[in-house]
């Protein structure tokens, strides 16, 4: 038995199939469809929600109808059905989207927040990370296949084994039974804070020592020299030519950076210490992991010191405590003048990246956000004129 539910709008038609389609009745299937079909039709979406079956009667259909139609394309397609579609390759031939199990994080808890996405905790086994691109199916791909990377290549952390649908955006679900992020742990368990610095610092060297395959992923130095580019109007010329050098000197290194790191994006599981939010991988030289790092416990907080604790959840000294003893665990070193020649080398990145950042997201609309950003400029400026080199 089937059903269609033809609705025809202005710049599309859509079909809704329920029930199955068979060798029984996919000519009445193929029928009304045609009769509904506008000369100049282009667009046609098939929402098969409902479809509990399709067999190769039904596929020949749909294949009729892709001869038609470029465009055409087949959505809330549920598990069984889709596999159907996998096996016998449509979702090549045509756009086919499977149906997505729907979640709320309405009253979960926040443990972390990236530069992508906010991670809740769903119940006492499983996370989700929401992403805040409302388009995000090529992210949660993306960040799934670089984690798969990471993993084989030796990095602990979490794989996501479902995708489901959030509101008007999506997430990936992860397992991390009763886990605990380093930013929780240094808020309510201040006695583990050089436990943590060690553990911290011990996986940045890790990641930093992983040798990634050529095109596994992109570099850092490609993208910081788009961070300069961007910057060029909000700089003085010469301080402009001064940074793309810097940029353009830094080696390059097939070596992972992880883009995001900081004490959100660790979490501490049954003993184990896991790395997540994994879309930032990528592969260079480590000033520019050391920038993100500042930016993370130190750069966003400079004009306001309480945006720290609404992030990191500890207070902006803590924090700026915590990144300077993690570098000197990083660094083997408690060198005042090496650890500070280090920072302001990592302060040239990170104000490069945080200057564009804010202004992409409209910091030059409100008076704070113009005050950010000319600290930010003028640090800036001042660090490029001692700067020689951001190698270390």
């Amino acid at each position: 038995m089937h059903e269609i539910n033809i609705e025809k709008k202005v710049s599309e038609m859509l079909i809704r199939l329920s029930g199955r389609i068979d060798s029984n009745n996919a000519p009445q299937v193929q029928d009304s469809i045609n009769e509904a079909l506008d000369a100049d039709r282009k667009h046609v979406i098939i929402d098969a929600e409902k479809l509990e079956y399709i067999s190769s009667a039904g596929l020949r259909v749909l294949l009729h109808l892709r001869k038609k139609l470029e465009n055409l394309k087949i959505i809330n397609v549920n598990p069984e059905v889709y596999e159907i579609f996998d096996m016998t390759g449509f979702n090549q031939m045509m756009t086919v989207e499977k149906a997505y199990r729907v979640v709320s994080v309405e009253g979960c808890e926040v443990i972390g927040k990236g530069a992508n996405g906010t991670l809740y905790r769903i119940d006492s086994d499983n996370v989700v990370k929401v992403y805040n691109n409302a388009d995000a199916l090529n992210d949660i791909q993306h960040e799934r296949e670089v984690a798969r990377l990471a993993l084989v290549l030796g990095i602990p952390t979490a794989i996501s084994y479902d995708v489901v649908k959030v509101g008007d955006s999506y997430g990936s679900v992860f397992e991390l039974l009763n886990a605990k992020s380093f930013s929780k742990i240094l808020a309510s368990e201040p006695d583990k804070f050089e436990w943590c610095v060690d553990e911290f610092a011990g996986l940045l060297k890790k990641i930093h020592e992983t040798e990634v395959p050529d095109g596994k992923l992109p570099s850092i130095k490609e993208t910081a020299l788009k961070w300069t580019e961007f910057d060029k109007d909000y700089l003085p010329a010469d301080a402009y030519e001064k940074l793309k050098g810097l940029i353009e000197n830094v080696p390059e290194s097939n070596h992972m950076i992880h883009g995001d790191y900081h004490t959100n994006n660790i979490e501490l599981q049954d003993g184990e210490v896991l790395l997540i939010d994994m879309d930032t991988l990528a592969v260079g030289h480590p000033i520019f992991e050391l920038a993100s790092i500042y930016n993370a416990f130190v750069g966003f907080y400079e004009l306001d010191k309480g945006n720290c604790k609404d992030f990191l959840g500890i207070d902006a000294d803590e924090a700026e405590r915590f990144a300077k003893r993690a570098l000197a665990v990083y660094l083997d070193t408690d060198d005042e003048d090496r650890l500070n020649e280090v920072i302001d080398k990592a302060r040239v990145v990170g104000y490069t990246r945080i200057i564009r950042r804010n202004i992409r997201r409209g910091a030059l609309e409100k008076e704070k956000g113009k005050a950010e950003i000319e600290l930010w400029t003028k640090e800036l400026i001042e660090l490029l004129a001692k700067t020689d080199t951001l190698e270390f």
